[in-house]
Parts: structure tokens; C-alpha cells; sequence
């Protein structure tokens, strides 16, 4: 059953009443970021429950030695994972040397509140502690956008009914470790502890990456709201450090701690300033106080939601979860910095390893494109191109020659590190991915000078990897793709997969086309292309043969595109006929009897059509989403978006905003029953597309083709929404048959120039 404890509201995800059942869950829906670093919704004061500590920072990652049972030739050496980093939150409370745990006291009124429109979280709750005393207690916290190497915490206790002491002891605990650590290690070594005035600093290193981080922190106190003193008592540990600090309050009274952090890292400072830079963060945090620096927060999350709000007026839920894959999105990734890329649970946990998948090129770039400048979408791309040597390195340990490339399904530097051969080896429709992504931005933005400078060395190289991948098999005589995974992990090491072959026949056409572009037009570019790949007019010719005579599996009795070779060999079964209590399947059955089912985790042929829906008539459309929908489990969060986007294009409206629910309070409602583990980052761009693409995705169809139809017809005000247009707000009306836009005071306006969706 999914969890439904998460109260509906416009702007803030809300939490009443205390459950220890929730609590990882919690902490993962309530993470906050802002793109460099982030944190779980783990509780400042001690609980000795089930929890999962997390705080993460960007680009800061370890190696992890692959664990398998068997190595196999060309298998990935290891699996990085972003680092669990040294925990800076931590307060240790004392009521009377009492310890406070939300583990063994009583709890009561217990409130927590993600405001997504000012990017703070809060709790309030009364615990009454074993031995009599209650509190009332109030905290906030978030990580800042301005300043992006800090973060800032404001707990305060009121003694309700006692007098008595009070304790803080604020602490740097740089002892942590992944959960998921193939072997049990830890990551950091201690290099140095520095104590000062109410001020301190760690200074850890990663092992084998040998990332520098500085973790420090500043605290200072109010009493009644005025400013106090207190005597620090200090203690170092082996890796960790603590300051204690005790005063007496009388009943009523409310006490205060001001908490500042940060990390500082080799990423962006040298190393012998990186102690020093990061004493300088909370010195000048703690100058500025608490509220500034919310104040701060609120004014740099406005101007975010300037350029990215989408209202859904009438449904409280959908625009909820709209906001909050919008508010997480943006706390993964802010586009500074090149370096960095969107793991698929961002800050929110550890599972995936934090690293980057082809999940940035096919759902996130385009929400980066539609929200923020175009040089946001444009370094994502980047990263792939300074990757490119890697990833003919990953190619020629697979047998790749002539500087084909084949791109890792996960990676943090461009080398391979997932740890599963069924994708390691055969997802290899991820480097078509790579290639869409140029495509999509291209097409976006009209900076068609992407493709000389920078696309097409690595459209070529792709390019060349389908060439070397795919057979000739004399008995069909077309080209064929043996042993691969497809999008839908449900099948492994099939023959002829839909989607792998189309996207493969695009990519080879995609770039021939693009060359005779950069030959005509950017010449000197062209020559230094190929002088540098060494490219032939025969070996263009070849690929164009491969691309001519793929082998696309086709069933004549459905009418329908198959999934993989054979698929029909499979008893169809609907996903309405399974019984409520084998769902989800990947939690209830043995990988064997799934991979011998029909059923399908995500779109496949699917994620093909949504690609290139403009290659297809409403009526393949239409037959395809009725034939394969139905043995869909949506077990992958990138699921339900697409089927979504494509449900819209196809007027079935009821059936896309069932599927938009579905992908926007994915977590928000844990239907995948694993949101413990971190929220599903990547996917959230999807949820973003089925609006924009889906509802709002200008669909028009007529004689077959996908077109605009300039004409409002009588029935234009079927139903409404607004969306925030690049800082506009533009409502959109919709009927059946046709999508038009106003701006507020009512000036129809055409988004298409220059920025179409349409492929």
C-alpha cells in the first residue's frame, strides 16, 4: 500500500504526528540541496531508530571495488558512489543529563514542514522525556543557494515544565560511512582537527581519490531571544570533534543555538587554504546571523521559481507534486558548475551511487533547457564531450576499434562502474541517448553550433560503435543487434530490441546529416573534424547502409512494433489480472519468472515513439500505447512520464493525468515502496515534460501528421492550467483537438519560435 502521510498543500510538503515507521522516508522526502551539497532530513538531535545518515557533496566520490561472484572480461573495476560526508548537523541535547532521543521519549504534536517556495526545513514538536521533563521544541535549517558551501541550523528548546539545565553539544562527526559499501570500508582518512572560539574544523580525505574536504562549524546562543555567552567545553575524539555547553533556565524560558556549516573541498580550493577558507564560511555565516541569510534563501529561491513555477489551479495534490520534483530538481543541480551532473537520487540518498546515467540526457536536459539559461543545458552536455577519450577507452576494452565510443551507464569521471553485466555489457541504447540529447538541445535552442564545435566528434564516434555492433544475418538480410538490454530491464540479453535498433538507424542518420550541414556551412570546422577522426566518404557510406537495412521486429497479426525478437512467445497477460499482493513484482518474484513474463518495468517501444513521435501517425501511436500500456508494471520511476506524455498526445486525458499522479508523487506517495532510499531525481524531470510536453505539448494532429493548428475551435476552454514560460506566466487552454497560449493580459503568444518541443 503506498504511504499517504504526506499532507496536500500549494507550496510546502507537511508531516503531522510522529511515526518511527516514517522516518526514513522522511528523511529522504524532506532532503534539502542547492546543487553543490545536500543533506538528508535527518533529526539534529540524537534518535537511535531505524535511520539513514546522509549529507553529500558534489563531485566528492569513492571508487567502491566491485563486488561480484564471477569477473567476466571487460567487467567495470569499480562502482562510485558520492560519499556519504562528514555529518555536521549533529546536536547532542541533555535536560537534566537526560538525553534526548525521539527514540525512547514520548513525542507529541510533532510537525515537519519542507517550504519549497523559501527552501527551509522545519519541525516542531513536545516530547516528554522518561524522566518527566517536556519541552517544546523548534528547529530550521537549509542549505543555502547564495552561498553555496553553507548551511545553517536554528534549534531552540522550551523548558515547559521544569527548571533546570540544558545542554548542547554541537559536534563534527567525520566517523561516517556508506551504507552501501560493497565491503564494509570506510572512506575518509583524519588528516587534522582544529578547535577554536565556538568554531572548528575536520579535515578529511577520501581514500584513493584522495578528494581534501574541510567540514567545520560555528555555533553561538540565544536566551529569550537575547543574545548569550556560554563556556565551551571541548573534546577531540579519533574523528570526531564536540563542544558542550550547559546553562541554567527556569521554567518558560527558551533556549537557542545557531548552528553553521560548511564544506569546503579540493574541487574548488587548494589545500593549503582549504582549513582556513573553511573557518572563514561559518565566521562570516555566523556574522551575518541566521535571519539574514534566510532572508537571503528566500529571496534566491524566488527568483528560481521566477523562471520555473508551474500553477495547476483546482488540485491541490498535482500541484504539490509538480513543485516539489521542481524544488528537487533545482536542489540537485543548479548548472554552475560543469563538472557536475544529476544522479538519479541526487542528495536524497545512496542508492545508484549518486553517479550519472543517460537518465540527464533523456529527461533532464529538457527541463534545464525550459527553466533556466541555455548554457545550463549546454554543460551538460559538455560533460559528455570531455568524457569522450573515456569513452572510447570503455569501448576498446569491449573490442571497439577506429575510436568508436561507447558511454558508461554510470559514471562519475567517464569510466564505467556499474556492476551489473546485464547493463554494464548490453543497455547500449544509453549512447543513442547522448546523441539525442545534442538533438534535443539543438533543436531547443537553434545553437546549431554545438554540433561543429563540440557534438559531432562525439555523434561520430557513437556512430561508429552501432556500426561494429550491429551482424548481417543472411537468413533476414538486414542488420541485426544480438544480446542487449533494452529501457525495460523486465528482458536481458535479447536479440533485435525496438527501441536499441531504432535509436541506433536514428543516430547513424542524424549524424550523416549533421556532416553534410558542417560541410556546407562551418568548412573550416569540417576539415578539422576530419582530419581528427580520420573520416571517409566510404565509411559514412556504410554506416548509411547499416542504418537503410536495420532489422526493426514487426508483428503484421497486432499491427505493432515488437518489444524484442520473440516477444509474442510470451503469454500476454494484462497487469489488471495480477493479484494486488505479487505487485510489485521485482520486490514479490524471482528474477527468472520475470524475465519470462511480459511485463514491462518501463516504456520501451514506448520511449521510442515519445523520441520521435513525429515519425509515427496518431494511429500506430494509438495502437501501440493500447497493446503495450496494459502490460506495463511502471516499476521504473523514468516510467509513467513518458506513458503520461504520450497518453496526452493521444487525447486520452483521463489516462494521462492518472499517469501524471503516478510520476509526480512518485515518492511523495512511495508507489514504488522504496522511497526510503532516496527520491527519484531523474524521473522528476519527466513529471516536468509530462506537463509541458504532455498537457501543454502543442499536439495537433491532422492527416497523420504532427502539426499546429492556428485556429481556436468553439470548444478551445475545455480545460485550463498556467505554466511560468521562461519568467512569463502563460496560461494554457486545451481542448481535444488543439493547445493554444495568452499571456496575463490575455495577448496570445506562440512559444514555437525558436523553442519547440517538436522533433
Amino acid at each position: 500500500m503506498n504511504k499517504n502521510y504526506i499532507i496536500p498543500n500549494e507550496w510546502s510538503i507537511l508531516e503531522e504526528g510522529f511515526d518511527n515507521d516514517n522516518v526514513k522516508a522522511s528523511e529522504s522526502i524532506f532532503s534539502i540541496g542547492n546543487g553543490a551539497m545536500g543533506q538528508r532530513a535527518n533529526f539534529e538531535e540524537d534518535y537511535s531508530g531505524s535511520t539513514l545518515q546522509g549529507s553529500y557533496i558534489g563531485g566528492i566520490y569513492y571508487p567502491d571495488k566491485t563486488r561480484v561472484g564471477w569477473w567476466k572480461n571487460g567487467y567495470p573495476e569499480y562502482f562510485a558512489k558520492v560519499l556519504n560526508a562528514p555529518n555536521w548537523i549533529g546536536i547532542h541535547i541533555k535536560i537534566n543529563d537526560t538525553l534526548l532521543d525521539l527514540n525512547t521519549c514520548k513525542v507529541v504534536d510533532f510537525k515537519r514542514e519542507l517550504n519549497m517556495k523559501e527552501g527551509w526545513l522545519s519541525r516542531s514538536f513536545k516530547a516528554i522525556l522518561q524522566t518527566g521533563e517536556e519541552i517544546n521544541v523548534t528547529t530550521k535549517r537549509f542549505i543555502s543557494v547564495a552561498f553555496n558551501e553553507i548551511g545553517a541550523i536554528e534549534y531552540t528548546i522550551n523548558a515547559v515544565n521544569f527548571s533546570g539545565t540544558i545542554a548542547y553539544t554541537p559536534y563534527i562527526d567525520a566517523g561516517i560511512v556508506n551504507e552501501d559499501a560493497n565491503y564494509d570500508e570506510y572512506f575518509w582518512e583524519i588528516l587534522e582537527i582544529h578547535d577554536g572560539e565556538n568554531a572548528g574544523c575536520i579535515l578529511s580525505k577520501t581514500l584513493k581519490t584522495e578528494f581534501l574536504v574541510a567540514t567545520a562549524m560555528k555555533v553561538s546562543f540565544a536566551l529569550n531571544n537575547k543574545e548569550i555567552k556560554l563556556q565551551q567545553h571541548t573534546q577531540k575524539l579519533e574523528k570526531k570533534l564536540d563542544y558542550t555547553y550547559q546553562t541554567k533556565v527556569s521554567k518558560g524560558d527558551t533556549l537557542t543555538i545557531f548552528k553553521y556549516g560548511t564544506y569546503v573541498s579540493s574541487l574548488n580550493e587548494t589545500p593549503d587554504n582549504l582549513v582556513k577558507k573553511a573557518f572563514q564560511n561559518v565566521e562570516e555565516a555566523e556574522k551575518l546571523g541566521f535571519h539574514n541569510l534566510l532572508e537571503t534563501q528566500k529571496d534566491a529561491w524566488q527568483k528560481i521559481w521566477n523562471t520555473s513555477d508551474i500553477i495547476i489551479e483546482g488540485d491541490v495534490k498535482a500541484q504539490q507534486g509538480i513543485r516539489f520534483n521542481i524544488f528537487q530538481l533545482n536542489q540537485t543541480y543548479m548548472g554552475t558548475d560543469a563538472r557536475l551532473n544529476i544522479g538519479p537520487k541526487g542528495f536524497t540518498g545512496e542508492k545508484y551511487g549518486g553517479s550519472t546515467y543517460w537518465d540527464t540526457e533523456a529527461y533532464c536536459i529538457p527541463f534545464y533547457m525550459g527553466t533556466k539559461d541555455a548554457s545550463v543545458a549546454k554543460n551538460l552536455l559538455l560533460y559528455r564531450y570531455n568524457q569522450l577519450d573515456k569513452a572510447i577507452e570503455n569501448a576498446q576494452k569491449l573490442g571497439f576499434t577506429n575510436g568508436a565510443a561507447l558511454y558508461p551507464m554510470v559514471t562519475m569521471n567517464g569510466e564505467e562502474c556499474h556492476n551489473e553485466w546485464e547493463i554494464t555489457f548490453e543497455e547500449i541504447h544509453r549512447n543513442g541517448a547522448m546523441v539525442y540529447g545534442i538533438y534535443n538541445y539543438v533543436n531547443y535552442t537553434q545553437d546549431f553550433d554545438y554540433i561543429p564545435k563540440y557534438g559531432l566528434e562525439v555523434m561520430i564516434a557513437i556512430a561508429r560503435f552501432w556500426y561494429q555492433r550491429v551482424n548481417y544475418s543472411s537468413v533476414k538480410n538486414k542488420y541485426v543487434i544480438l544480446g542487449v538490454t533494452g529501457p525495460n530491464e523486465y528482458e536481458n540479453n535479447v536479440n533485435n530490441n525496438f527501441y536499441t535498433n531504432y535509436l541506433a538507424k536514428w543516430c547513424i542518420t542524424y549524424t550523416v546529416d549533421c556532416l553534410n550541414e558542417v560541410k556546407h556551412n562551418y568548412t573550416d570546422d569540417f576539415s578539422r573534424i576530419i582530419a581528427t577522426t580520420k573520416l571517409t566518404a566510404e565509411e559514412m557510406y556504410q554506416w548509411l547502409n547499416v542504418a537503410d537495412n536495420m532489422y526493426l521486429p514487426y508483428s503484421e497479426e497486432n499491427q505493432v512494433y515488437l518489444q524484442q525478437e520473440g516477444f509474442l512467445d510470451k503469454e500476454i497477460i494484462p497487469v489488471s489480472q495480477l493479484p494486488v499482493s505479487e505487485k510489485p513484482i521485482n520486490q514479490k518474484w524471482s528474477w527468472d519468472r520475470i524475465l519470462r513474463s511480459c511485463y514491462i518495468k518501463q516504456a520501451d517501444v514506448l520511449q521510442g515513439m515519445f523520441f520521435f513521435e513525429n515519425k509515427f501517425s496518431k494511429e500506430e501511436l494509438e495502437r501501440h500505447f493500447d497493446f503495450y500500456e496494459p502490460i506495463t508494471v511502471h516499476e521504473s520511476s523514468l516510467s509513467p512520464c513518458v506513458h503520461a506524455i504520450l497518453a496526452a498526445s493521444i487525447d486520452r486525458t483521463q489516462k494521462a493525468y492518472e499517469l501524471y499522479l503516478r510520476t509526480a508523487r512518485l515518492d511523495l506517495d512511495d508507489y514504488n515502496h522504496e522511497v526510503e532510499e532516496g527520491c527519484h531525481i531523474t524521473s522528476m524531470a519527466g513529471t516536468w515534460m509530462s506537463i509541458v510536453q504532455g498537457f501543454g505539448g502543442m499536439r495537433v494532429w491532422e492527416d497523420g501528421k504532427l502539426t499546429f493548428n492556428p485556429q481556436i475551435p468553439k470548444e478551445w476552454k475545455s480545460y485550463s492550467f498556467k505554466i511560468n514560460f521562461r519568467g512569463q506566466i502563460i496560461t494554457v487552454y486545451k481542448s481535444q483537438t488543439t493547445c493554444k497560449f495568452y499571456n496575463e493580459v490575455g495577448e496570445e503568444i506562440n512559444l514555437l519560435e525558436g523553442n519547440s518541443k517538436v522533433k
